[in-house]
């Protein structure tokens, strides 16, 4: 084993905190649609990179700056998710059934995605891709850092919804046990059809950070799956702040595992995180 030098030690420890950034990004709406829910929601993923790539084509092809598409995306998402959760509840689709249906739509959602843009590598060229800055000897790329400023604005803005509004209190409410919600006049339907366009809307945010980051193919869909749910997981189910601390303990482990043995240790890392955590405090999952 090599020793890396310090400043590629730190450099490693500042990219797994920007990528820890993006796995929390990702992993809040699928937790809270878990948790609040009780909706295992693979579509998630699929609604990531179908914003990805909806971003790139108005980024590429209609010359709109990918930071303005903030202003459409997110809000036609969100209309997705409270229609997906209309028929998800019209059709009283169970926990484990959700699994499979939405899997479904991520399978349908990818097979779109490469009928309309293939299965070629595609990468926004903007303004913003090649901008970094300097700071103490470390590269900070901006669409690294513009991922985790949203992911942390985000993550405490959904916190505080929740915590200290009526609407998230009720939300809370309603997960913990939803006939005596209801029976203190909580509307359950329309809390569930607004939460699921929440958290569609946030995969939407996800993807387009994505594009400004990653480059982007249908098949990457599914290798993102497994670390974002070790994010979940150990982040807490229907948790906001959750995501963002084990999404860059996570980042941040990878990255050193990388920069002290080899880029195949990334992988081991978020799960043996995952199990040790199943072992030790079962009851969190």
């Amino acid at each position: 084993m090599a020793i890396p030098s310090l400043n590629l030690l730190l450099q490693s420890i500042l990219s797994g905190i920007f990528i820890g950034g993006m796995y929390a990004m990702t992993g809040l709406g699928l937790g809270l649609a878990w948790g609040l829910l009780r909706q295992i929601n693979l579509a998630h993923f699929g609604f990531v990179f179908l914003s990805a790539y909806l971003c790139y084509q108005m980024s590429t092809v209609g010359g709109i700056d990918p930071l303005l598409t903030v202003f459409v995306l997110p809000p036609a998402f969100f209309c997705v998710g409270v229609a997906m959760q209309w028929v998800l509840s019209r059709f009283r689709i169970s926990a484990f059934n959700s699994l499979l249906v939405t899997f479904g739509v991520t399978v349908m959602i990818e097979s779109g995605i490469q009928y309309v843009w293939t299965a070629d590598f595609r990468k926004m060229q903007s303004v913003y891709a090649e901008e970094k800055f300097v700071v103490g000897g470390l590269f900070v790329p901006l669409p690294e850092f513009l991922t985790l400023a949203v992911a942390v604005a985000l993550s405490f803005a959904i916190w505080a919804a929740m915590r200290f509004t009526d609407l998230g209190k009720a939300m809370r409410a309603m997960a913990e046990d939803a006939p005596i919600a209801a029976a203190f006049g909580i509307n359950e339907r329309g809390l569930s059809l607004a939460l699921s366009g929440i958290c569609v809307a946030l995969a939407s945010v996800a993807g387009i950070c994505f594009a400004l980051t990653f480059t982007l193919t249908p098949t990457q869909i599914f290798s993102w799956v497994g670390v974002v749910f070790a994010v979940v997981m150990l982040g807490g189910l229907g948790s906001a702040l959750g995501p963002l601390v084990s999404g860059i303990v996570i980042g941040v482990s990878e990255a050193v595992a990388m920069a002290l043995f080899a880029p195949s240790w990334a992988p081991i890392v978020s799960f043996s995180l995952l199990i040790l955590m199943l072992l030790f405090r079962p009851g969190k999952a």
